[in-house]
């Protein structure tokens, strides 16, 4: 097919790829994975049972769904393009795959999670983020997530202290969920072909979740990774971050009726904390869970708080 000038087209179809009589929005991450053998294995590496109801977000055509639908008791397909549920439609129509497909279509950051046992999708890579944390904070638990992300946010997710990739994202997963990569997938696998390469993650979440209030947790490791590479004792003199502390310091102190003193300082109270932990020299790129657990019980017990 020749090519067409950037210029002679709208700005929205430059987006976009044809395949298979459909027009994919590639900016809207819609990538067809198109290889049965990575279906299958996906599939295999989910352990799918007879009753499972399955969550499948971004069914696409529903390369993925149909095979699943062979397997499980159920599969909730949530799709944004009403383009892709008529073709997901007409794919099941008349046969008796179709009693065991339930489509929803919006977005689904912005919808409940539905009951499900198990989470198996292509996901649509800009979500990813946002897409794991609804996942692990859904109640109640599912038994397992298999899903392809694009590489270095997967590798992101498993990255363990002292690497270059581990970051706020692989602490705050690995909180609450035990999480494996399982398998590499090259580009050309999907139609049309992405720019990126892609890996396949499972995810477990920790059932029961550990007992730690995952918005006080999030509040401290956002500040200690804002800047992993400095210490905290530098990272907690930000102006901002004191302000913030300071904020929550005073409502902590009003709720428990705790006088605060005149010349109460919380950049010293906050450096105290850090010194009498252990952590002042310490850099969050270094420090796994149980550190951080230590150091967000630092704060609390003196009355910090980051939310």
């Amino acid at each position: 097919m020749p090519k067409v000038k950037a210029g002679k087209r709208p700005r929205l179809e430059r987006q976009e790829s044809r395949a298979a009589g459909i027009l994919f929005n590639t900016g809207a991450g819609q990538h067809i994975l198109k290889n049965p053998l990575v279906v299958n294995s996906i599939i295999e590496k989910a352990a799918l049972r007879r009753t499972d109801v399955i969550l499948e977000v971004g069914p696409g055509t529903g390369n993925l769904t149909v095979k699943m639908l062979e397997k499980v008791k159920k599969v909730i397909a949530c799709e944004i393009d009403p383009r892709l549920v008529g073709e997901l439609q007409k794919r099941v129509q008349g046969t008796p795959l179709a009693n065991k497909l339930e489509i929803k279509v919006g977005d689904i950051l912005k919808t409940d999670l539905p009951f499900f046992d198990a989470c198996v999708a292509n996901l649509p890579y800009q979500i990813s983020s946002p897409f794991v944390f609804k996942l692990l904070l859904h109640r109640p638990f599912f038994r397992c997530a298999v899903l392809m992300f694009q590489r270095e946010f997967a590798l992101r997710l498993v990255a363990k202290p002292g690497t270059k990739l581990y970051c706020r994202l692989s602490i705050n997963t690995q909180l609450l969920a035990r999480v494996d990569h399982l398998m590499k997938v090259g580009k050309n696998n999907f139609r049309p072909p992405p720019k990126v390469e892609s890996s396949v993650v499972r995810i477990e979440p920790k059932n029961p979740p550990p007992p730690i209030n995952f918005q006080e947790w999030d509040g401290l490791v956002r500040i200690a990774f804002v800047r992993k590479n400095k210490t905290l004792s530098a990272a907690f003199k930000s102006s901002a971050v004191e302000q913030l502390l300071d904020h929550n310091y005073r409502i902590h102190c009003s709720l428990h009726n705790t006088e605060i003193p005149e010349n109460f300082k919380i950049a010293e109270k906050i450096q105290t904390v850090l010194k009498n932990t252990g952590y002042s020299e310490k850099r969050a790129r270094s420090m796994d869970i149980d550190d951080f657990i230590r150091l967000l019980h630092g704060f609390n017990s003196e009355g910090i708080h980051f939310s």
